[in-house]
């Protein structure tokens, strides 16, 4: 398993949580966000998903990864 943190902009309350974590976890990773950090903490399993669809999913969403 990797294990990354990225920052997200644009998450500023409880639904923005649950719609960045809900999109990680559709691309089969997993997230846990801190809103008060702007971050979300990400495992995933590089052989089944890679960065980039998680970065797309996040922007998906309607947020920044930076």
């Amino acid at each position: 398993m990797q294990t990354t943190t990225l920052n997200v902009e644009g998450m500023s309350c409880n639904h923005c949580v649950q719609a960045v974590e809900g999109a990680v976890k559709e691309v089969g990773a997993e997230g846990k966000v801190d809103l008060g950090a702007k971050t979300v903490d990400i495992s995933y399993d590089e052989s089944a998903v890679n960065l980039d669809t998680i970065k797309a999913a996040i922007e998906d969403q309607g947020y920044d990864v930076v």
